[in-house]
């Protein structure tokens, strides 16, 4: 039977180096509520992804619901129709009214100059997304930020690792959320974390994920379970020794196919990273209108032959049931995003993806 070829797969290391740790969480009998894994995971990620202060958390998608609820943002928030869905239902788990705007069609990211014209009096904070963990034009969206007020929150789940010339793109902003979860290119099998400014904001965040509890009695928030176990705590501190490895075998991936398919007619590769440093947690390429068949037909061609891209993201956001009657996610407000949205197809990318793969994908996409 053929070998199925998926878009990514979890990155796991050798079993037998998790027995220690799952000996330790045995014998201490201390299995979430921050314990020693936990807050041993908590500075040593700090310390790799070069910020001050985190907060873990048992999934990315509590993270975000936590992270508008600890800013207390209410109102409009502007945010993307192509991301995962988590990034607008967090909004709607707040009481929020995700207002879309459409995106750069060099980035996919949102659009800095469709901003402005998006806030109303009830605009409170802008939510964008680092797409595929190509950083947004951070610049331009804190300065309307400051301009209007607003506060930023970041959806930065494909940002792991990601840095421009000054240091980590998840100092921006007033918050950015990661996800953890097993498709990342950092997995704790589920998990996620909220980059906290200061430490106060950490305490505050901490207490929203423990149901709003201050002490033994008192609790002053409608907080919400969002403690990272022990079990995940501990496995993030065993992936982290195998993270740079990981990220530099995805970058030859990206390489690869890059050079693979920089002939093929009606197939565009995004921009490289240039001068940042990238985690390559995606390779999409979007099938534009002179290639022989339609991107659905390509879809449908690779998956017959045991390879399954994903056509992230699609549909938009703003073409699910709970968002369409917006007036934002109307089709005429979001061109850009309509059109790159049935264009785009992610490939297979993951350590361990063999070259003959890479080949074999590269050739049925060749071979029109």
């Amino acid at each position: 039977m053929k070998k199925e070829i998926f878009v990514t797969q979890p990155f796991l290391p050798p079993l037998e180096e998790f027995f220690p740790y799952l000996e330790k969480i045995w014998a201490n009998k201390i299995l979430t509520n921050g314990g020693p894994f936990h807050q041993q995971f908590e500075q040593s990620l700090c310390e790799y992804l070069g910020v001050d202060h985190l907060s873990l958390f048992t999934n990315g998608t509590i993270a975000l619901v936590t992270a508008l609820q600890s800013l207390r943002i209410t109102g409009e928030v502007i945010t993307t129709p192509y991301s995962f869905v988590a990034t607008s239902h967090s909004l709607l788990w707040n009481g929020i009214k995700p207002v879309f705007i459409d995106i750069d069609p060099n980035t996919l990211n949102l659009d800095p100059l469709k901003i402005e014209a998006a806030i109303t009096p009830q605009t409170t904070a802008i939510m964008p997304v680092h797409c595929y963990g190509h950083p947004c034009n951070v610049e331009a969206i804190q300065k309307i930020a400051d301009n209007y007020n607003l506060k930023v929150i970041y959806d930065a789940a494909h940002a792991f690792g990601v840095q421009d010339a000054q240091g980590s793109i998840l100092r921006y902003g007033d918050l950015s959320v990661l996800s953890f979860h097993a498709t990342k290119v950092f997995n704790t099998f589920e998990g996620g974390a909220i980059i906290c400014p200061d430490a106060k904001t950490k305490v505050r965040i901490d207490q929203l994920k423990n149901f709003g509890y201050i002490d033994e009695v008192n609790v002053v928030a409608p907080g919400i379970n969002g403690k990272m176990s022990e079990f995940n705590a501990a496995l993030g501190l065993l992936q982290l020794k195998y993270i740079d490895q990981a990220t530099a075998h995805r970058k030859e991936i990206d390489a690869a196919y890059r050079e693979r398919l920089k002939g093929v007619s009606g197939i565009c590769c995004l921009n490289d990273a240039g001068e940042k440093i990238a985690n390559y947690s995606y390779f999409p390429i979007l099938v534009k209108s002179d290639y022989p068949i339609s991107r659905d037909d390509l879809y449908q061609k690779l998956k017959d032959n045991g390879i399954h891209p994903r056509r992230y993201f699609y549909p938009l956001i703003s073409n699910f049931p709970m968002y369409r009657g917006l007036f934002s996610a109307h089709r005429e407000n979001l061109p850009v995003a309509t059109v790159l949205a049935q264009q785009v197809l992610c490939l297979p990318i993951y350590p361990g993806l063999d070259t003959s793969v890479i080949d074999e994908i590269a050739n049925l996409i060749s071979a029109q």
